[in-house]
This record gives C-alpha cells, structure tokens and sequence, in this order.
C-alpha cells in the first residue's frame, strides 16, 4: 500500500471553525450570485429549452405513438398532424408481444449486450493506459506520436473499410466476433484524446509522491490515476456502449450467421421481412430505444461531468 505521503495529497482538507462557516443564507446567497439567475429566470429558461426540445422529441413522439396503434389508425392519421393525431384510440399493447415474437428478439438482445459489455472494458483499459503514456510518461517524439494519433480521426472509416476486411479475412475472423471485439482493445483515438487532456490536468505531485515511496508507472496509472479518472472513464464507456449498441456497418460486413444477429442489424432484417407492419416495427425500434433512455439518465451526471472537467485547469 502506498504511504502517508500519498494519502496526505489526496486527504480532505480540514474543517473550518464553527465561526468561519457559512451560514445557509449566506450559502444561497453564494448560490445564487454563481450562477446569476433567479428562480424566475431558471423557470423562463428551463420553460424556453423544453419549447426547442419539442421539434428533435416529435420523431420520438410519433415513434411511440405508432408502436400504440393499429393499422387502421395509423392510415388514418397519418396525414394528419394535431396533438388528437398522436394519441392512439384505443392503445393497442398487443402490438409489443406481437414485435418481440416476431424476430428473435431475445437472441438478438444478448448478442448485443455481450459485445458491448467487452467492447466497453476493451476501449477503457486500452485507451486508458496508452493515454497514461501520452499524459504522464516523457519518451522521444511522444508528441509527434500523439499529432499522428490525433490525425487518424480524419480519416473516414470507409477508406480502410476494404483494407482492413482483407486482413480480417486472411487472419479467417470473418463470420465471427472477433472483427468487432479485437480492434476495442487496441484503443480509440478520440478516447485516448479525451483522457490525455483529463491526466494531465491532475496534480503532479500526486504521482512524485508515490515514486518517493517506491511505486513504479503501473501502480501509479491503477491506484491513483483510474480512481481520480472515474467521470472522465465513465463518460469514454458511454460512448462506447452507444456505439456498439448503434453499430450497423460492423455486424452487416462481418456476421453471416443469423444467430449472431445484433439488434441493430436483426431490426434492418425485420423490415425487409416486416416492412408493411409499421406498428411492429416502432414497437421494436422502441424497445431498442428505450435502454439507451434509461442508461444515459442513470450516467447523465457522470458524463456532464467528464465532458466538463475534461482540459479545465485545477
């Protein structure tokens, strides 16, 4: 275990007297004065952010609706556009069983949260490590290694496409997982952009203190970095899930097996089977929907708060 001169660096700082400590007025009155609104202008501006949210949660609004519907009245509202034309007369809940029986639904789910569960901890721990490096490491022409690391975001995704299903193909992954799970864990350019700018703007000292003691980059990067990283880690693993849960291209060039569909490519063959079914097919594009709702308002903090801290000074 690393020794008091580490713990001494990241202890909470000692209690003010009892005289010095604000009072809740005061404490309100700070509040207020920080952030520069009253509770009418937070309401007027809350009240203004719902009215331009209205236009990007209607898609959603019709999409739910019409997973509520059934055939006649989804034709029979469809040219319509009233507040009355989204409610559905009666909801019909069936549509919902009837979606989830009609493809795999199940099958399709698991294979999904399977990839996005080692998607996820392959990006984190590959592009936390390598983002170790480039913070906190002084090695010949590391920022000449990083310009390179960075320029590689401009680079489409279709320009290595061909390239790179040839080295899959040859190295005979193709029709299995490993075309979607190995490249996570060589790590990602944006998160390794992303955390570089986190670490370096931890204190230094933390990190000399600990050599004092005797430990070496790795124990440093495990047991001090990561658990000082959590927002910052936590905000990379979001956009990590999203991206394998979303990933259509990926499964469409590398899985021709049915039962190693994911959501998102078992849905696009749900259409081309089901394409006249609309009330099924907006009962399945919620249900893929709504787990995403739920994890980002579970992580919502979380990620503002990585998104926040991330290349502000201390």
């Amino acid at each position: 275990m690393i020794n008091n001169s580490v713990q001494m660096e990241i202890g909470k700082p000692a209690k003010a007297p009892s005289s010095m400590r604000p009072t809740q007025k005061s404490s309100s009155a700070m509040q207020k004065r920080k952030s520069g609104l009253s509770f009418g202008e937070h309401l007027l501006a809350h009240s203004a952010l719902l009215l331009l949210a209205i236009p990007a949660l209607l898609p959603l609004l019709w999409m739910v609706s019409t997973s509520l519907k059934s055939d006649k009245q989804i034709f029979a509202t469809s040219s319509k556009f009233s507040l009355g034309a989204f409610i559905p007369h009666p909801a019909v809940w069936q549509n919902y069983p009837v979606a989830v029986h009609a493809a795999p639904f199940g099958m399709y789910l698991e294979n999904t949260i399977f990839l996005c569960v080692l998607t996820v901890i392959g990006a984190v721990l590959s592009s936390s490590l390598v983002a170790y490096g480039f913070a906190r490491i002084d090695f010949p022409f590391k920022n000449v290694f990083f310009m390179l690391m960075i320029s590689t975001m401009a680079i489409p995704p279709q320009v290595s496409m061909i390239p790179v299903f040839a080295m899959f193909r040859w190295l005979h992954w193709y029709g299995t997982y490993l075309p979607l799970i190995v490249p996570a864990f060589c790590g990602a350019p944006f998160y390794i952009f992303l955390l570089t700018q986190f670490y370096r703007n931890l204190p230094a000292e933390l990190s000399e203190a600990a050599r004092i003691d005797g430990a070496g980059e790795f124990r440093i990067f495990w047991q001090i970095i990561l658990p000082l990283s959590k927002p910052a880690l936590a905000t990379c693993a979001l956009f990590q899930f999203l991206g394998t849960w979303n990933d259509f291209v990926g499964p469409l060039i590398y899985i021709n097996d049915p039962s190693r569909y994911t959501l998102a490519y078992g849905l696009q063959q749900l259409v081309s089977t089901h394409g006249g079914e609309w009330a099924s097919l907006m009962a399945d594009t919620t249900l893929f929907i709504v787990p995403i709702i739920i994890l980002f308002f579970f992580t919502q903090k979380s990620f503002v708060s990585g998104i926040a801290t991330t290349g502000s000074k201390n």
